[in-house]
């Protein structure tokens, strides 16, 4: 039976998952549960994943939840997915884990309650709450300074020194990309002091792409709605001052 990937594109983990197939040409079929209008929140969805998080997989029998357990799992069971995104060396595995784990626990405390609480939260009808987001930005900015000077140290292109993309590059450049539907000045303030880390994001994207853009599109496609309604709100408000952004490549 063909894959199933049970996911909603403007979920961070969601996207790493499609990209991960698409580049790895494991034959699957998307469906799309909408965060929006509370589809993962329903009990045929819970059959998939109690949590009723996305993404969640169901390989015949088997089901699947968290999107690390997930690429781990696509890496593994799928034949002709390239070594370098799961090596089979032990050492290099083990770092690929830590990785992870610290993603999990550092980046995205601080980018997800951080977009949410900035941009995302009236879209799903809840209020905007700036003392959460200053909480959150103080995680989010620890952790690109930790990403910037750790995690992207050397001369390898790609996390741990690596000159090719590993699962933890893509999950983790996929918690950043959501930083895009920000207001510009915010995203300026946020990646422009890491310029290692816009490097990488942009290699993680060169080294994925078409599928990369594609996957992202309805991100963009709410930055553009974003940008509309501050434009509209500023003209409102008679027009206000704004930096030079931080222009995306994506």
């Amino acid at each position: 039976m063909k894959l199933k990937v049970y996911a909603d594109r403007m979920s961070q983990p969601s996207r790493a998952v499609i990209i991960f197939c698409k580049v790895n040409g494991i034959d699957y079929e998307e469906i799309k549960v909408h965060i929006s209008k509370g589809q993962h929140l329903t009990p045929e969805f819970a059959e998939i994943n109690p949590m009723k998080q996305l993404p969640a997989i169901a390989d015949g029998r088997f089901k699947l939840f968290e999107s690390h357990a997930i690429l781990i799992y696509l890496a593994c069971a799928f034949p002709g997915v390239a070594d370098q995104w799961y090596p089979a060396d032990v050492f290099k595995r083990s770092k690929i884990h830590s990785v992870l784990d610290w993603h999990h626990s550092n980046l995205r405390r601080g980018a997800a309650p951080y977009v949410f609480n900035t941009t995302i939260a009236p879209i799903l009808g809840r209020p905007l709450n700036p003392q959460a987001a200053a909480e959150a930005e103080i995680i989010l900015s620890s952790s690109l300074s930790k990403l910037e000077s750790f995690w992207l140290k050397g001369n390898g292109r790609f996390l741990l020194g690596g000159n090719q993309p590993s699962i933890a590059d893509l999950s983790l450049v996929c918690e950043l990309t959501q930083l895009e539907v920000l207001d510009e000045k915010d995203r300026t303030r946020l990646l422009g002091p890491h310029k290692k880390v816009q490097q990488w994001i942009e290699n993680t994207r060169n080294a994925t792409n078409p599928h990369f853009d594609e996957v992202h599109r309805v991100i963009m496609l709410a930055k553009e709605r974003q940008q509309h309604q501050r434009l509209k709100a500023a003209k409102n408000e008679g027009g206000s001052n704004m930096k030079k952004p931080l222009v995306s490549r994506m």
